[in-house]
């Protein structure tokens, strides 16, 4: 990022907008920014709703001089308006307590643009840069005042009311100072004659105590339906394609329950340490980080019964459903680790990020065993690993049932549905095969393989635009309800106390390994079995 002029083209005459249709087919699929000739070719072939036509919509990202801001948020609504998704009379303010001119504000979110000069420009006409506090009441005044002046604007030429217009508050911020911006907007900032939303990222409390206190705070300001609490992961292509594979193939309803699987792993890892971020994250560890939301998210879409409908409400109803039927942790079943350099001092070690304080026993590596008490699960571990600094990056599932014992006997390896959440999408099952020639009956280890990048020729949403897109929408299903989030700070929470009261050394691991060897034991104490011959062709 530099501080240098941003060169914007002049501003293109807006397209002029279609005429409403009586009723409108849904709307065709976006196609990659490349196939753009011309911003007419996003306006005229509409892609939203067309009651979105009828309002003006205003998302306000405060935190917009940060890194997740810059990095995340600002680039997914560009990608948004790039494929025609956001509402043709959006305007975009960015909030923060930083001094920055207007350009220097339109140099640094515009980074990791890509696309056309016209493109860029298009969007960055519509952003604008306010600066103030999160802590005074004349700031939010100032700040309505903008909104007001910008809807209007919006407005102009569109045959709508000035004051017409709904808003969204990105809150792109440390928890620090949650609860002093959303009473601020709530006093000053609150759509006139529309709909007000809240996108709140993580972390959500750091315990029970404090997840309860955030959640009461909020709930005295806002309803349940205006809060949008942002797990990223629930944007994930796979991720939200679990419910369509468990629920709409009749060949997994009776084999999805403890008399066929034997265990289920979850897994998540990144090949780089904490690059200089260690101070933030030692106040919160890899169980809070990851595994408490992210990977507890999955178990639930995972393990959850069919849902009543597709509503956002019955699909959480089940998933606080296996919430309260998870088991208590236990600290024996728990392995945390903390990554070190080698013998001969290369690669890095947490404690030498000059921002992680002396002698810290966070961990950034951990792995569990989580038990669900219901009739279709009980029995099965559900093993949970999450760690920095290890030797490759990847989120995945691996679902092994039970082994097939007559009349292969142990040649029989065990048949295992992976489904890869990233990064290159895909869903393969490892199955037997007799070895194809004169192998006299021979097994060998094979795969029914769907990789996104080869089936699919469409455009992919990243998750953070998934997520934006159905805040929009008004779809709360992949956003964690209050309720959620208790439930999941009651099961995590017991097992961080006793790991912070115990004082627990997490085991050392060497920076880029797999991570610690107990981990591993771990796993195959509770029945998950590592096929080592085999090797996915699709990797």
């Amino acid at each position: 990022v530099t501080d240098s002029p941003l060169s914007l083209p002049p501003a293109p005459a807006p397209a002029p907008a279609p005429a409403p249709a009586a009723a409108a087919a849904p709307a065709p699929a976006p196609k990659p920014v490349a196939d753009y000739k011309t911003l007419e070719d996003i306006y005229n072939t509409p892609r939203w709703p067309a009651e979105w036509d009828k309002t003006g919509l205003t998302v306000i990202v405060f935190g917009a001089s940060g890194d997740l801001a810059w990095k995340k948020t600002f680039p997914a609504l560009y990608n948004l308006h790039t494929h025609g998704l956001l509402p043709r009379h959006t305007s975009i303010v960015g909030y923060a307590r930083s001094h920055m001119d207007h350009q220097k504000f339109l140099t640094r979110i515009s980074a990791k643009f890509e696309g056309t000069e016209e493109m860029k420009y298009s969007f960055l006409s519509r952003c604008q840069y306010v600066s103030g506090a999160y802590d005074e009441d004349a700031s939010y005044d100032k700040l309505c005042q903008e909104l007001k002046v910008m809807e209007a604007n919006a407005a102009s030429n569109s045959g709508r009311p000035a004051d017409v217009a709904n808003r969204v508050f990105y809150f792109a911020l440390p928890p620090s100072v949650f609860l002093q911006v959303a009473a601020g907007l709530k006093k000053f900032c609150m759509s006139p004659k529309g709909w007000t939303r809240m996108i709140v990222e993580k972390p959500f409390g750091r315990d029970l105590k404090s997840a309860q206190e955030m959640g009461n705070a909020l709930g005295a300001l806002f309803t349940e339906e205006q809060i949008y609490r942002i797990d990223h992961y629930l944007g994930k292509e796979m991720v939200q394609n679990l419910i369509a594979i468990r629920h709409a193939n009749k060949v997994f309803s009776s084999i999805w329950n403890s008399d066929n699987i034997s265990n289920i792993q979850i897994t998540f890892k990144e090949p780089f340490g904490t690059d200089g971020r260690g101070g933030y994250f030692d106040k919160f560890g890899i169980i809070r980080d990851i595994i408490q939301n992210h990977l507890l998210q999955v178990l639930t879409l995972l393990a959850m019964e069919k849902p009543k409908s597709l509503s956002a409400d019955d699909i959480r109803n089940e998933k606080v459903h296996v919430l309260k039927a998870i088991r208590p942790l236990d600290i024996n079943e728990t392995v945390l680790g903390q990554y070190v350099k080698d013998a001969q001092g290369n690669g890095e070690a947490y404690l030498d990020d000059p921002t992680v304080p002396a002698g810290s026993t966070t961990a950034t590596y951990a792995a569990l065993v989580m038990h669900i008490d219901n009739d279709r699960w009980s029995g099965v571990p559900w093993i949970m690993k999450a760690g920095k600094a290890t030797n490759e990056r990847k989120a995945d599932i691996r679902i092994q049932f039970k082994n097939e014992i007559m009349p292969y006997g142990q040649e029989a390896l065990r048949d295992e549905l992976v489904m890869r959440l990233q990064p290159s999408e895909a869903i393969y099952l490892k199955l037997m095969m007799k070895e194809p020639g004169l192998s006299q009956g021979k097994l060998t280890q094979t795969e029914l393989d769907l990789m996104y990048k080869t089936r699919y020729d469409t455009y992919l949403p990243d998750a953070y635009e998934m997520l934006i897109y159905d805040c929009l929408s008004g779809n709360q299903g992949n956003f964690v309800r209050t309720d959620e989030l208790i439930e999941a700070w009651k099961i995590f929470s017991p097992l961080l106390e006793q790991i912070e009261t115990e004082k627990k050394t997490p085991i050392p691991y060497v920076f880029g390994s797999r991570g610690p060897k107990e981990a591993d034991d771990l796993t195959h104490k509770f029945g998950f079995r590592h096929a080592k011959s085999y090797a996915w062709a699709g990797k």
